[in-house]
């Protein structure tokens, strides 16, 4: 290992410097909920303005086209928010990408609204972790990175979308055109509260199963009718049942039904299916299939079946292994310790695993609590991260991070 030169010390010194506490409390001030448009469209503009300062052009990107079941069956567009884009250096010899997203799970409608200090270390408030703390030291790492001597030797796309916490739907296909010719990724989710990142990843499979059957009289003739709710709800338990270790399979919501003198002609079940690998992904399609035509059969109903599997499962491939050695190395160099462990949960960077690309998916703040109105954010975190994430960008820059190598002398 050796010393950081006082060139490397002056950009540590600059990222850490930076006002990342200033932008995150600004930002969570704006409410960017998955389908608040008005919101997103703000916090859109808030980002543009503040990654002007990087030398690259900056876009802001439509919304591919999404469509997304209504409780009444009804298959109709969703709308979405713009995504940002920044890209500098595209002809640089080495290129990355780093992600962020815009959006939070907390609606215009939500309680949770604003910041408030746990005490003098910790803040409290909407996407202060997840992730609009990740964004803020992600720029500031950029910038400070920017003032080096070495930073034309690297180029990159920041991709910052709208629609992470939803799958990231009207996105997916701008990141994987992003991803290409990358020789790694960085996303800016939150690490966990003692600086734990995450490693392999399950997949996710979100569903709305559409079944329709007949209506009748619930008292004068009910074996007329064929009672979509009823069928279902034993769709809901035959996937339940289905489960094995490496998949999980939540039924979250059946819509449907109506008086209760009638037979109901429609439901609608929501599941989530969670597959550790590959296979486990295949072994749930083909739960799936089995368990709507028995259903279909059994009931004597019609069965559709309307989304998909659009996060697919993250292995830690040798790849994806040296990058965090070298996250590892670097987070060494500044007194870091950094460890990972795999995780259930999702995020962007399945799908960037999926193009290919080597991906550390937890580079963000330190906190914890998310997706939660007692979300917490490690201020300290802020400075320490984005020292962290410099580092690691000189690092690639000067040619020692090799996904196809594994190169030991990294610092």
């Amino acid at each position: 290992m050796t010393m950081l030169s006082p060139a490397e010390m002056a950009v540590l010194d600059h990222a850490a410097q930076a006002p990342i506490l200033s932008r995150v409390l600004a930002w969570a001030s704006v409410n960017s909920g998955s389908r608040n448009l008005d919101g997103l469209s703000a916090m859109a503009g808030m980002l543009a303005d503040a990654f002007a300062c990087l030398p690259g052009g900056i876009s802001l990107i439509d919304p591919a086209p999404v469509e997304q079941v209504g409780a009444d069956g009804r298959v109709a567009a969703a709308a979405h928010g713009r995504h940002l884009l920044v890209s500098v250096r595209p002809d640089a010899p080495r290129r990355i990408l780093l992600t962020g997203h815009m959006d939070t799970v907390f609606g215009v409608d939500h309680g949770f609204q604003s910041c408030r200090w746990i005490d003098d270390a910790t803040l409290n408030g909407p996407g202060v972790a997840d992730m609009k703390g990740g964004i803020a030291l992600m720029l500031a790492a950029l910038a400070a990175f920017e003032r080096w001597d070495g930073a034309p030797a690297l180029g990159y796309d920041v991709i910052i979308n709208s629609d992470e916490e939803v799958g990231s739907p009207s996105s997916a296909a701008l990141m994987r055109d992003r991803a290409a010719g990358k020789i790694a990724a960085l996303t800016y989710e939150p690490a966990l509260p003692d600086g734990t990142l995450a490693g392999a990843r399950s997949g996710s499979g979100n569903f709305s199963i559409i079944v329709s059957g007949r209506s009748t009289h619930a008292g004068r003739n009910p074996h007329d009718g064929r009672n979509a709710v009823l069928a279902a709800a034993d769709l809901a338990l035959r996937l339940k049942a289905g489960e094995r270790d490496g998949l999980s399979c939540n039924p979250a919501r059946i819509d449907g039904g109506g008086p209760n003198n009638v037979v109901p002609d429609h439901a609608i079940l929501r599941v989530n299916f969670r597959p550790r690998t590959p296979a486990d992904e295949q072994y749930a399609q083909m739960l799936i299939d089995a368990s709507i035509a028995a259903v279909a059969r059994d009931h004597e109903v019609a069965v559709h079946i309307h989304g998909g599997f659009g996060r697919p499962p993250k292995p830690m491939d040798p790849a994806s292994q040296r990058l965090f050695h070298l996250v590892r190395e670097c987070g060494e160099a500044l007194g870091l310790p950094i460890g990972w462990r795999d995780t259930g949960g999702v995020c962007d960077g399945n799908n960037i695993a999926a193009c290919g690309v080597p991906v550390v998916d937890t580079m963000g703040a330190r906190g914890g609590n998310i997706h939660s109105a007692d979300e917490y954010l490690i201020v300290e975190s802020l400075a320490e991260r984005a020292r962290l994430s410099a580092l690691i960008l000189m690092r690639i820059a000067q040619g020692r991070f090799d996904p196809a190598h594994n190169d030991r002398s990294v610092i």
